[in-house]
């Protein structure tokens, strides 16, 4: 499992690195809690996109739940949704 909480930007983009890596030795199923994520920018997305296309092709996928509204609409945006092997549990935005 891998949680995401507070702000995620640029800046902390380093620090989430080590969780990231960890992350990718799970296996299976990588699910990703958004519930305590308040702020993010496109460069958090960037890397559970990138994170997401390793586990897939390591036979496993990424279920992305409790995303409030602001972070559903970056997913939407950066288009992480539409990615193979992506699953979001909540509707995006209209």
């Amino acid at each position: 499992m891998l949680c995401c909480s507070g702000d995620e930007d640029r800046s902390t983009q380093s620090l989430r690195r080590p969780a990231l890596s960890k992350a990718l030795h799970a296996g299976g199923t990588l699910l990703v809690d958004l519930h305590g994520l308040v702020f993010a920018d496109p460069s958090l997305m960037v890397d559970i996109a990138m994170v997401a296309r390793r586990v897939r092709h390591a036979g496993g996928h990424v279920r992305i739940r409790g995303a409030q509204p602001q972070i559903l609409r970056l997913i939407e945006i950066v288009g992480v949704h539409r990615l193979p092997g992506v699953e979001v549990d909540a509707p995006l935005p209209a």
